[in-house]
């Protein structure tokens, strides 16, 4: 069972910016797909950035996705995403997730993810 876990949200600056990390305690995350999604209260879970398998990554934010950069890191055994520019509309609880159709481009949406992780809230606020 992969078990995914997010850190580096907290309350932070608008301008500012945060990089998120998915970390699991198996060296396996370059197996999935991990995409980023993030909800607030009340409304749907929204996706954010996407990174493949063999490499290659979508960004899911129209315009708003040039502030949102996905990697991964081979030092820390993580998915991260840097989030630039930050606005207080970044508000949201962030999750990872790993789908095992490896390809971003063949994930039609959150229900093709099947391990998620638990969140972390990232609050903008001055």
């Amino acid at each position: 069972q992969l078990q995914l876990v997010e850190s580096g949200g907290g309350l932070m600056q608008p301008g500012g910016s945060l990089t998120l990390s998915c970390a699991t305690s198996l060296n396996t995350l370059d197996w999935y797909a991990i995409g980023w999604f993030r909800q607030t209260p009340g409304k749907e879970r929204e996706a954010v950035s996407c990174i493949s398998a063999p490499g290659g990554t979508i960004n899911y934010l129209g315009s708003e996705g040039g502030r949102f950069t996905i990697s991964r890191n081979y030092v820390k055994n993580t998915v991260d995403l840097q989030v630039r520019s930050l606005k207080p509309e970044d508000t949201a609880v962030y999750y990872c997730a790993a789908s095992t159709r490896r390809s971003c481009a063949l994930i039609g949406g959150p229900l093709e993810y099947e391990y998620w992780g638990q969140g972390t809230q990232v609050t903008v606020s001055s």
